[in-house]
């Protein structure tokens, strides 16, 4: 061992055992200080050391919310009874794993708080417990239910049924853990029969206990080896595990099995309490058939499950759970019973502070990751056939390629030799397109490795004479000159350009891989595993690709919770969150953007909402009336019909015209309403033009709710702007027009440079912000841009004094903790919920490259924004008709079968 793997070691005991609080920069280094005494090291090794601590020890997590129906706790009486075997050992192994002393601490208390949440296992007679864990994509929900799973069985919980997903790579993925984290040994040794098990994870520490599986790593549930384990469910006195795949024939055939075997013939029913846990709960597992008595498959097949057990606790654990709360709670069916709704408890987890998420990815930090695509119609089209023929590869993916070599080469330089690293290509859900892409990309990737081998060890003068790898250090210098500060230049990663290149293979990830990604059998080699992954669905859901540095995504849908998922990309970066790439269309991004947005809003309803004792079901109502509800309603709640009403509520929303008519006879009108509302300003004495000049326009305060409704009113609205259709939006303005609608600010927005298109039209000179088409844009039909968005991030806090700007801000960053003097990227929400008086947006836009004459050069197209204040009164909620119609033509959807799976 080197004498920096013995400080670390060393060191990280020490930094564990301090308890004079939280370990900060300060304290680490000053260990580190000490300690090199002992162990000679460099300065610059002991900095890179002081970092890694750093990234495992100055971690914190908060434990969540929760929303509960009524219950009796009974889980503070138990715990002098239960032995917490299975939790210290999981616990041990985390230690091992280097998880903070504080993510552990909050890790402990959320799975004992979610425990508690489930009956107890002791409770004699029927019960059925129905709940749901809402953490983040890549987050760790895993661990979470792991560790729940081992509390679950200290406390008495005999039968324990993970359904993991609708693949077999991440079935297999989740066996290997809970192999890891609960059972202790391999579960293909002991199905197989073999003589001697190995002992791995939990097993390492103590093996009085042995939890029985009756699936393994290599194999899903099969009535002939389930007999052949010998074990009946009630007659056995150790838990018993099942880690299932969520698939009808499979969930047929152990409801077939469980009732065959081992059903009591007095009761009908298996007496173990059982513990199911539904990952992915929001995936397959919803009843999508609508009218009477109608049950989709896999839905009808887990209640049929849960019914063999007289006592039952089903959690359902997902990041995007709009599709579970939008199940009716009082969805009951003669045959199968209650519906999934988590009608007893929700858990909201809060990741841990250093998660590399939605919001830094696609909103704080945007500009540093995001790299859009817009080279890919020719040759990958968004929209392809399963016989596309794959010629080339786009420019923009052989950069992602280039940037991933490199990207690994800057880590070797860093010291991260052992780690993995993978990319993501995730490009078609057909799988010979898969197929063709891997091996463009392969051949691409053997003349990087080519160049590399032959040229990459000259001096760099020379070297740069190879195309290849001058393209390398152009990629070096577009994405990485600003982490210098972690030590490494170019000619510091030339030397690691041949060990990074060298080891990277490019696999297929999808239902026909032959060889499953493995990361656990490179744990303990040099290298590491170094992969591009291309796939579809498979890379789509739950499965984590270790190291993920680069992520090269081309898909159109825009669902909430397929989007979501899709982005393998979030997770833990450890020390190379700034290597962290992703590719995408700007399109793609944009509605990323505002997915994130929405997310956020809920979660931080929940929180609000937990405040005041809602329940489940009180949970359920409030999102519903989201407006980010209708992203979801196609799926969940239309089936055949051809609309469906959404009731929304408006109280502190944004909303805006993104979508807008590009008839002629429509972009006149909607001219002709800014003009009138210009003129209806003079004439009731509130010229813009001597308001203040803000964010480079004209603002006004004061308005009458009349002059705002009479533009509404003539505005001509597109009907795929869906939150801005006009009937709605004036039913809420005119049901509050009396009261905390009636006074509004308006803002006519515009630029401060003149060097854009400038309108006089409205009696003042406005400096046009200018706008591309998005690319879905028709004849008929101009999106604002493709991120889905009008008015600039920052606007709602137009209107407010400086002492309710600081007043929301302050709020936030005591919610997110951050410190007294950082600056973060303020949400806009924040504004909103501070704001007195509705903010009405006016934009003129102009259409069109700088460089090149539009349609609309010499005139301004006009668009609209209202940023709604919070109420104090009962939400007033106003109904939208969605139908099949809008969605399709509104929205893309490119979804999984029931049973899932790419397409062949």
């Amino acid at each position: 061992m080197s004498n920096i793997e013995k400080l670390k070691d060393v060191a990280d005991i020490a930094i564990r055992h301090d308890s004079d609080g939280q370990p900060t920069q300060e304290k680490i280094r000053a260990e580190i200080a000490a300690l090199r005494r002992v162990y000679a090291v460099t300065n610059d090794e002991a900095e890179q050391l002081a970092r890694e601590l750093e990234s495992v020890h100055s971690v914190a997590m908060d434990t969540g919310s929760v929303l509960r129906e009524a219950f009796t706790p009974w889980l503070t009486d138990a715990k002098s009874k239960i032995e917490p075997y299975f939790w210290n050992r999981y616990k041990r192994l985390l230690v091992r794993k280097k998880w903070s002393e504080q993510v552990l601490v909050a890790l402990d208390k959320v799975t004992e708080k979610t425990l508690g949440l489930l009956e107890n296992p002791q409770k004699e007679g029927p019960w059925d417990r129905r709940g749901m864990v809402v953490g983040h994509v890549q987050s760790g929900k895993t661990a979470n239910y792991i560790g729940l799973i081992n509390k679950a069985a200290d406390a008495g919980y005999r039968v324990i049924i993970v359904i993991a997903g609708i693949h077999n790579n991440l079935r297999d993925q989740t066996q290997m853990r809970i192999d890891e984290g609960f059972i202790g040994f391999s579960s293909t040794q002991i199905l197989s029969g073999a003589a001697q098990n190995r002992v791995i994870g939990v097993g390492g520490y103590d093996q009085k206990h042995r939890p029985a599986s009756f699936t393994s790593t290599r194999r899903d549930f099969n009535t002939a080896t389930a007999s052949g384990v010998g074990i009946t469910i009630d007659g056995h006195n150790e838990p018993i595990v099942f880690v299932i795949k969520k698939n009808d024939k499979t969930l047929e055939n152990l409801s077939r099995w469980l009732t065959a075997q081992n059903v009591q013939p007095t009761t009908s029913t298996i007496n173990s309490p059982m513990l199911l846990i539904d990952d992915e709960a929001d995936n397959a597992s919803i009843n999508i058939k609508k009218g009477a008595a109608k049950v989709s498959k896999i839905n009808g097949l887990i209640r049929g499950l849960l019914n063999v057990f007289s006592r039952s606790c089903y959690i359902g654990y997902t990041a995007t759970p709009f599709a579970n709360i939008f199940i009716d709670p009082a969805n009951d069916d003669e045959m199968f019973g209650q519906d999934l709704f988590p009608r007893d408890f929700i858990v909201s987890l809060d990741p841990p502070d250093n998660y590399f998420g939605p919001t830094q990815v696609f909103i704080d930090d945007a500009d540093k990751i995001i790299r859009y695509i817009e080279d890919n119609e020719t040759l990958l089209p968004l929209t392809h056939e399963k016989e596309h023929v794959v010629r080339s590869l786009p420019q923009s993916l052989e950069a992602a390629v280039r940037t991933f070599v490199v990207a690994r080469a800057v880590r070797l330089a860093r010291g991260h030799a052992s780690r993995h690293n993978s990319m993501l290509v995730n490009a078609s859900r057909f799988n010979n397109v898969q197929r063709e892409l891997h091996y463009k990309i392969h051949a691409f990737m053997d003349q990087i490795k080519d160049s590399v081998r032959v040229n990459g060890e000259k001096p760099e003068v020379e070297a740069l004479k190879d195309p290849e790898i001058n393209a390398l250090r152009n990629i070096f210098e577009a994405e990485y000159t600003k982490i210098k500060a972690y030590g490494t230049s170019w000619s510091e990663v030339q030397k690691f350009l041949w060990d990074s290149a060298s080891a990277i293979e490019v696999v297929e990830v999808n239902r026909l891989s032959r060889k499953p990604l493995n990361y656990a059998e490179y744990e303990q080699t040099e290298t590491g595993l170094n992969v591009i992954a291309v796939g579809g669905f498979s890379l789509s859901r739950g499965l984590t690709l270790e190291g993920l540095v680069v992520s090269y995504f081309l898909r159109n849908s825009m669902m909430y919770d397929t989007l979501m998922q899709m982005g393998r990309w979030f997770g833990y970066r450890p020390e190379y969150h700034d290597l962290c790439r992703v590719w995408m269309p700007e399109e793609a991004a944009g509605w990323y953007a505002y997915i994130t947005e929405a997310v956020e809003e809920l979660r931080e309803e929940f929180r609000q909402m937990e405040a005041v004792g809602a329940t489940p079901k009180e949970f359920g109502l409030k999102v519903r009336s989201h407006p980010g509800a209708l992203i979801v309603t196609a799926r969940n709640k239309m089936g055949s019909a051809q609309s469906h009403i959404v009731s929304v509520g408006l109280a502190n929303r944004f909303i805006e015209t993104t979508v807008l008519d590009r008839t002629s006879s429509a972009l006149v009108q909607n001219r002709k309403a800014a003009i009138a509302l210009a003129q209806d300003l003079r004439n009731a004495g509130k010229p813009p033009a001597l308001g203040d000049d803000t964010f480079g326009g004209k603002f006004v305060r004061s308005v009458p709710v009349s002059i705002v409704i009479k533009f509404i009113e003539s505005f001509r609205n597109h009907p795929t702007s869906f939150l801005t259709l006009t009937d709605p939006v004036l039913d809420y303005i005119n049901a509050r027009s009396s009261g905390e609608l009636k006074s509004w600010d308006i803002l006519f927005t515009g630029l401060q440079s003149k060097d854009t298109l400038v309108d006089s039209s409205l009696g003042f000179d406005l400096f046009c912000r200018r706008r591309a088409p998005g690319k879905r844009s028709t004849s008929t039909t101009l999106l604002i841009s493709n991120k889905q968005r009008v008015a600039s991030r920052g606007i709602e806090r137009v209107g407010l004094s400086d002492t309710q700007k600081l007043q929301a801000e302050k709020s936030y960053k005591e919610r997110k903790g951050f410190g007294g003097d950082t600056s973060p990227n303020y949400p806009d929400r924040i504004y909103r919920e501070v704001r007195v008086a509705p903010l009405l947006i006016i934009h003129l836009l102009a259409i069109g490259d700088r460089d090149q004459k539009d349609l609309y050069e010499s005139h301004p197209v006009v668009a609209w924004s209202i940023s709604f204040p919070k109420t104090s009164q009962e939400e007033k909620k106003v109904e939208y008709v969605a139908n099949t119609a809008w969605f399709q033509e509104g929205y893309k959807i490119e979804d999984e079968d029931e049973a899932g799976g790419d397409d062949e």
